[in-house]
């Protein structure tokens, strides 16, 4: 899923430059002569990780037009441009939100994104390829499912727990790496290399682990967003671009495409943990559930 995968690769390099940064600047209050000032280190943490995805979240529709090369449609030069437009119009109406931008980016593969800090000022794209191998109807299940995501603040939930994840994440690896210096490398003055080493390589494990959690509510949140997709284009019609995925994608898709596609991937075993998307086959059998 494209806007899973440009916060996280964004939250990730921001996360990176600013405990850099910070390292540089001397600006460490959780290390004191005595060790760790558990207090002063969880706020650290917690200024940091939640700094790195809200500045994420902030500059999301930003990173998204520029990465994907999405051309922002300000006034239709066509009917389909028309159709795209009114369409989301339509939808943005009848779920609540504020008008988002529309907008096409050029690639083959069937997929769209919704992005953006909040519901009443985002960004719904779909790719050149959607509008190609979709029919209408399909086509506006898919934007419905886009416009259920931002009228359901997925983004903005996602920002959350990714914060709180950081924030763990870099809290424990310290602690984790300061026990390690002070009872195996009995360092007892400031900390020495086997910290820095071990705080590395735990918070590299631990972001790992973490990102299970931030998957599973990827997952969960695609089944929200087709019930949403189906209330506003019909069910009928969000199960037919279900299936038209299905054969969009019925071979093997290649790592990057598993995580940037609209789809997913049908990873398994223990890979299923790190799906962003639950399998296609799961999403049609919910909406066949729903009565009505």
């Amino acid at each position: 899923m494209k806007r899973i995968f440009l916060f996280l690769a964004t939250n990730f390099a921001i996360v990176l430059v600013l405990s850099v940064t910070m390292r540089l600047l001397g600006v460490e209050p959780y290390l004191t002569a005595n060790g760790l000032n558990l207090t002063s280190l969880l706020i650290f943490a917690a200024v940091m990780g939640f700094g790195g995805s809200l500045i994420s979240l902030a500059i999301s529709k930003w990173m998204a037009k520029k990465s994907m090369g999405v051309r922002v449609i300000d006034t239709p030069s066509s009917s389909t441009e028309l159709w795209l437009v009114d369409t989301v119009k339509k939808y943005a109406a009848d779920a609540g939100i504020g008008m988002p931008e529309v907008g096409i980016f050029d690639s083959p593969e069937v997929n769209a994104f919704a992005t953006g800090m909040n519901k009443n000022n985002a960004l719904v794209a779909v790719s050149s390829g959607l509008l190609s191998a979709m029919t209408k109807q399909e086509a506006e299940a898919v934007i419905g499912h886009e416009i259920a995501h931002v009228a359901n603040g997925d983004m903005v939930t996602l920002a959350l727990i990714q914060g709180v994840v950081n924030t763990f994440v870099m809290f424990l690896s310290r602690v984790i790496g300061h026990t390690v210096d002070r009872v195996v490398f009995k360092n007892e003055n400031g900390h020495g290399p086997a910290f820095f080493v071990t705080m590395i390589v735990a918070e590299l494990i631990l972001g790992v682990l973490a990102s299970i959690i931030v998957m599973w509510f990827s997952r969960q949140r695609e089944f929200r967003a087709d019930r949403g997709g189906a209330s506003l284009a019909g069910k009928g019609a969000m199960i037919a671009a279900l299936q038209r995925l299905q054969l969009a994608h019925s071979g093997p898709l290649p790592e990057k495409m598993a995580a940037f596609g609209i789809a997913g991937g049908s990873p398994q075993g223990w890979k299923r943990l790190f799906m962003t998307h639950p399998p296609l086959e799961e999403r049609i059998a919910a909406l066949r559930e729903i009565k009505g």
